[in-house]
């Protein structure tokens, strides 16, 4: 919505804030009035039928008529009104937050004394700065919020969506070890496979490392989980119980250092002897044939001779 320009509210002019796009504001229009038009027709009719069993089919006309069109408009509304709806979810956690501060403020202003006041004050918000648990959660905790308008602006800035120019849902974020995991909700018009190519330019967008998306849901395509990464927990440094289990009185004990080679001279490695076993039984040998055919004498043995090479 345009603070400036008052004969294009939602329009997009130089030196405007635009709240909701034009293409947005024509899309809700265009399906407000389906919606009045399909609400008030079923409706009605649905209620001239079951009141043509009691009175007149005329006068349960007019009694459709008379209960269809107002909730026909109640339908117009919500539908209209919904991107601003949407934008209201999105700054629901800031706005929620802001609410309960500004109202306990308020009673702590009305109730106490202005040195009380500052005293409780100084005690609500130093205590969680002083303590590291309740700093780390803090900050977890606004890094989510954070991360849920960054998205938003990712899909508004360079990823598709659909012609209506409707942007995803963005539901709830929630810290995890390592950065933060975010539900979001598809529109028709985009899937998985379109924001799996722009998991770099989305870690950049929410100050993050990397990013890293997945399907939540196995039964709904739409259903999807970010998780942004900003530091690396593996490489932390983590103390171990086992050392308050250690006495402190125990005498260290000396233990030799191993041994370690520094060079290796290959001639005073042994080469190991390999035998390969004999498979079967050694072929036979031919004795030779004489230029004539014949068989040559047998030549006298040795015991060193194996006789079942000649038989």
């Amino acid at each position: 919505m345009s603070k400036s320009s008052p004969r294009r509210p939602f329009g997009r002019n130089t030196g405007t804030v635009t709240v909701i796009e034009a293409k947005v504001h024509r899309s809700s229009a265009r399906n407000a009035r389906l919606a009045f038009i399909l609400t008030a027709v079923i409706v009605g009719l649905l209620a001239a039928v079951v009141a043509a069993s009691y009175i007149h089919p005329i006068l349960a006309l007019f009694l459709g008529a008379l209960i269809g069109v107002p909730l026909g408009a109640a339908v117009w509304v919500l539908v209209r009104i919904w991107p601003v709806l949407r934008l209201l979810w999105w700054w629901t956690p800031e706005i929620g937050i802001t609410t309960l501060l500004g109202a306990g403020w308020v009673q702590l202003a009305n109730y106490t004394p202005m040195p009380v006041t500052f005293a409780v004050v100084a005690l609500v918000v130093g205590v969680p700065a002083a303590l590291p648990a309740c700093r780390r959660a803090l900050v977890a905790w606004t890094w989510c919020f954070v991360v849920r308008h960054r998205l938003r602006v990712c899909f508004a800035q360079f990823i598709i969506a659909n012609q209506s120019g409707s942007l995803p849902l963005i539901l709830w974020a929630k810290p995890t070890p390592v950065g933060e995991r975010v539900w979001v909700y598809l529109r028709p018009g985009l899937s998985l496979a379109d924001l799996e190519g722009r998991l770099d330019r989305i870690a950049v967008a929410c100050h993050a490392s990397t990013a890293l998306i997945e399907r939540a849901s196995d039964g709904n395509a739409a259903y999807l989980r970010f998780d942004l990464k900003r530091r690396e927990v593996l490489t932390a440094t983590v103390g171990s119980p086992l050392v308050d289990v250690i006495d402190p009185a125990t005498p260290a004990t000396d233990r030799p250092a191993p041994a370690v080679p520094t060079a290796l001279d290959l001639p005073d490695v042994d080469v190991p002897t390999i035998t390969l076993p004999t498979q079967g039984k050694p072929a036979q040998k031919k004795p030779p044939a004489t230029a004539n055919g014949s068989k040559p004498a047998a030549s006298s043995s040795t015991p060193e001779d194996d006789i079942s090479d000649w038989i």
